[in-house]
């Protein structure tokens, strides 16, 4: 007996309009679609191990005491704020192959949205430009000038790129503490640090925003104190506790380029971002993608289980290594299995399991095969993953049009499918115009 099940295909658009950087969230809904599905076959993996990060946070944590502070950069009168805030959570992290600083120019002008100086951008931007390998590149290559050569290479391969739930204050100091620095934003009133603002106290460098604007400044979070006193900030503010935050407005700002955010802060730790598996450029020989902007919308059955698919043709003979994509929530289990001859989505079923695995956060993350797989010169190969996301109804992450931001970017290639079950697959490309988000690495044989 077949079974009938609506494939609900939801857009969660995960950028924000561009004030200085970031804004407000858009959701909106693609047409239903019904598709018929059989029973999966019975499947005998066994369900990955749910191994968690726990460890005991004290109560205070600074990266200027531990000696670890980022290059303090200093933005001007640009909207490039963003481009800094990720450089320098980039720049913090505690990645042994993380060392010197970064252009911002090269991620400004050279990133796969096409975006310009004046522009603005967001976090997503930059995770695009770091996942694609587009960069980053060392300042001294391209320095802060307004303008970028074209042909530079990137010095590292950012691999894994972890992202806390919203105002999850205990995940943002995990990271801070595990990983590097924590990309956030907040709302400024004030465009210069000589400005006055009704939110900040200079006197203890307290910053808290209380009222309903969105954010329109990214920073990024250093540190964070539990006993640091309400008493500290202006306005209504009752609670003890702020994180310490690195600013773009260069040492005469705050405390030598820092300052004091609220826990109670509006804004703050609404989105976080850390940098928490880099590279070397030598990682693996080859990248298959055709997400270059990445995760701008996820896509799913209304439920937490979904299946997605890739296929690529290898130009050369290859052994592919691993796989990379979204866990778009947190507490995600993952198959990862692959076609090692694909010929239409049909030949999705022929598929051979490669691993499995529990991924506590949401983000991007690099999963390496236990062994290679082998793929013979002119062959076309799918990588295929089953995910089930805890609470989610969208699970997979997609590449596709977002209005004000895209326009200049190049989301024509690809064949991505999507499955209920793993049986019967959408080519997402023909019916949708979206691009699946999982691109494959391999090195050449």
């Amino acid at each position: 007996m077949s079974k009938m099940k609506k494939c609900v295909l939801l857009l969660v658009i995960c950028l924000y309009a561009f004030l200085i950087g970031c804004g407000a969230k858009e959701e909106v809904k693609a047409d239903s679609q019904a598709i018929t599905e059989i029973p999966p076959l019975p499947s005998f993996i066994p369900k990955p191990e749910r191994t968690v990060e726990e460890i005991d946070l004290p109560e205070k944590y600074s990266y200027m005491e531990e000696g670890r502070m980022p290059v303090l950069r200093n933005q001007g009168n640009t909207n490039t704020c963003w481009a800094f805030a990720s450089l320098s959570a980039l720049e913090s992290s505690k990645d042994e192959n993380v060392d010197g600083s970064f252009s911002a120019d090269h991620l400004i002008y050279q990133n796969p949205f096409g975006r310009t100086f004046d522009e603005g951008g967001a976090y997503v931007v930059t995770m695009s430009y770091l996942l694609s390998w587009t960069g980053p590149v060392p300042e001294e290559e391209d320095p802060f000038d307004g303008q970028s050569p074209e042909g530079l290479q990137p010095y590292l391969h950012v691999q894994e790129i972890r992202q806390c739930e919203p105002k999850d204050y205990e995940t943002i100091k995990r990271f801070v503490y595990l990983y590097g620095g924590v990309e956030s934003a907040i709302y400024l009133d004030f465009d210069e640090f000589m400005e006055e603002s009704s939110y900040y106290k200079r006197e203890s460098n307290g910053y808290c925003y209380l009222g309903e604007e969105v954010s329109n400044h990214d920073i990024v979070i250093i540190g964070w104190d539990d006993t640091f006193s309400a008493d500290n900030f202006v306005g209504d503010v009752t609670m003890d506790g702020a994180f310490l935050c690195l600013n773009s407005w260069g040492e005469q700002f705050g405390d030598r380029g820092t300052f004091y955010v609220s826990y109670e802060d509006v804004n703050i730790g609404g989105y976080g971002v850390a940098y928490t598996r880099v590279d070397g450029a030598d990682n693996y020989d080859k990248i298959y993608q055709s997400d270059l902007c990445g995760y701008t919308a996820q896509v799913g059955y209304n439920q937490e289980e979904a299946w997605f698919a890739n296929a690529y043709t290898a130009q050369e003979p290859i052994s592919l290594r691993a796989a990379g994509f979204y866990a778009t929530g947190k507490n995600t289990e993952y198959e990862i299995y692959v076609v090692s001859e694909f010929t239409g989505k049909n030949s999705l079923k022929d598929r051979t399991y490669v691993c499995n695995g529990f991924l506590q956060d949401g983000g991007y993350y690099t999963i390496d095969f236990p062994e290679p797989v082998f793929v013979e010169a002119g062959n076309d190969f799918a990588i295929v993953v089953k995910i089930i996301t805890e609470d989610a109804q969208y699970p997979v992450a997609i590449e596709c049009p977002v209005e004000g931001l895209s326009e200049n970017a190049d989301m024509s290639d690809g064949r991505g499918f999507l499955s209920l079950q793993g049986t019967l697959w959408e080519h997402i490309e023909e019916t949708k115009n979206y691009n699946i988000c999982l691109k494959g690495y391999a090195d050449l044989r």
